[in-house]
């Protein structure tokens, strides 16, 4: 192994802790952990852990989740982020995946240990719960190698079966540093903690606030009815979130012209954003920069940025939504059709460079995902977009949202646009479902409860008579995941049940 600790994940939090070691790293609730502190909270851990080369941190979002986190980091091992409200037996079989040898746990971790580590079924290989022991700590972080895996995620494939994504230090570091170059984050920053630990996006929150001396806040759900006064108490100035967000905000009344003065930076990610959200956010957080970036797990938290401005950017919108701007910089991209050929316009992204995982933990699942082109290695996003005039691109929809319905195409996020005119409809969700050899579709709205012909009046010029949607479902709110993304399996499985009776 190469030491060349440059390149560590854990460098940014020893940054931040060089700038200020009694600034606060960590906020929850009432409690507040200075960079001192994290550090040596991690150190021990680290030096609990041994030489565990796969680290499972199975907590809440605790000061013990935070320092487990670096505590993996520092140990030198893959650090494995694992949610404690997960079903026990998925989280068993990442525990398997990984390899994890120890796991770091907090008390609502311990108390799903019996079920995940199955009681009367051990698991095929010894996993220590780790029991922090400060005569055990470690001087400093150990060293670690560019191509050494720093941490690993799990997303779910098409079979359902989580699969493990490595991501290296040498892609992370790549990552924040083009961050660092595009953005003046300072120690006096406070940034939003939305996204749970085992998100991707979470790596934003923490290694961008700790690799500038500021510190990250855990946000409550609590925060959300009253999100105004939430973020003046707690000084925040960087917010981070899925565009979910930004519907619930408004529901609660949080959206007020000028109601979050506060901030500097709003960023959203993990779901498409739409052009009247990122507008409705931008004049309440009128001082702020708005950004939506994008990318998959596989590429590093995200690949690609539009910056928002009112004055142009919606005329780049395409079904609403807001570009997802250009890939950063270092990588390639390219645009193919159903056959593979490089289209110029539109068509399956793929992207290859040094922020790319190179491969999932089981080679097995990298087929269809990873392929070779020129000579190159290259990841299948899955995601449809169109290249604008200016080179930036717009995210049109994953490539199964396009169905064809009595044999004729159809994009759902077009006719989502299109609900959406609809008045008093606020957000509208289209979901295909086989039913006897065809295809239905099912609607879910939010807003105002609206009569199925006036939800199809400005369809009409959109789809054939013969295949507008017979299923309108109004709904308060939708669904989310525990990452606050609208949660499409849910609403496949409501449309499901609606189509059955």
């Amino acid at each position: 192994m190469t030491d060349d600790r440059q390149h560590a994940l854990y460098q940014r939090f020893l940054r931040g802790l060089a700038l200020g070691p009694d600034r606060p790293a960590l906020r929850i609730g009432a409690d507040t952990v200075t960079y001192r502190e994290l550090h040596e909270q991690a150190l021990t851990w680290a030096g609990s852990v041994g030489d565990a080369k796969s680290v499972g941190v199975l907590c809440a979002k605790t000061p013990t989740a935070y320092a487990g986190l670096l505590a993996g980091l520092y140990a030198g091992a893959t650090v494995v982020p694992l949610h404690p409200d997960f079903p026990a037996a998925r989280t068993r079989h990442m525990l398997e995946l990984s390899g994890a040898e120890a796991l770091i746990t907090d008390e609502k971790g311990r108390s799903v240990l019996p079920q995940v580590l199955g009681d009367g079924d051990p698991l095929p290989r010894s996993v220590t719960v780790v029991e922090p022991d400060p005569a055990r700590a470690l001087a400093a972080p150990r060293a670690v190698g560019p191509r050494d895996v720093a941490y690993m995620l799990f997303t779910s494939g098409s079979t359902g079966r989580p699969k493990g994504v490595p991501i290296s230090h040498s892609s992370t570091h790549h990552y924040f540093e083009l961050l660092d170059a595009r953005y003046d984050f300072t120690p006096d920053d406070v940034f939003s903690q939305t996204f749970d630990l085992n998100f991707d996006c979470a790596m934003f929150d923490l290694f961008c606030a700790w690799g500038s001396g500021a510190c990250a806040d855990v946000v409550p759900q609590s925060a959300y009815l009253d999100l105004p006064a939430y973020l003046a108490g707690r000084g925040t100035t960087v917010w981070f979130s899925t565009p979910s967000a930004i519907s619930l905000v408004r529901r609660m009344g949080g959206l007020a012209d000028g109601a979050l003065p506060g901030l500097r930076w709003s960023f959203f990610a993990g779901e498409a954003l739409r052009d009247q959200d990122a507008a409705d956010w931008q004049r309440a957080a009128p001082a702020a920069t708005l950004e939506n970036i994008y990318g998959p797990t596989e590429l590093t938290v995200t690949i690609t940025g539009h910056r928002w401005h009112p004055e142009t950017s919606p005329a780049l919108a395409v079904n609403g939504l807001v570009p997802i701007g250009t890939v950063h910089e270092g990588h390639d991209h390219v645009l193919v059709d159903a056959d593979d050929a490089a289209t110029p316009v539109e068509g399956e992204l793929l992207i290859t460079g040094p922020q790319m995982t190179t491969g999932y933990l089981d080679p097995r699942d990298d087929e269809g995902r990873f392929v070779k082109r020129e000579g190159r290695r290259w990841y299948r996003t899955g995601d449809r977009v169109r290249r604008l005039d200016g080179g930036e691109l717009v995210y049109l929809g994953r490539l199964d949202s396009q169905v064809q319905v009595q044999g004729i195409r159809v994009e759902l996020a077009e006719i989502d646009h299109a609900l959406r005119a609809t008045a008093g409809v606020e957000d509208a969700v289209t979901v295909a479902r086989a039913v006897e050899g065809s295809v239905e579709l099912v609607v879910f709205y939010t807003g105002t409860r609206r009569r199925p012909a006036e939800l199809n009046r400005g369809l009409r010029e959109l789809l054939p008579a013969a295949i507008l949607p017979r299923h309108f479902e109004h709904v308060p709110q939708f669904p989310l995941n525990s990452n606050r993304k609208v949660d499409r399996p849910v609403l496949a499985r409501r449309a499901g049940e609606l189509l059955k009776r």
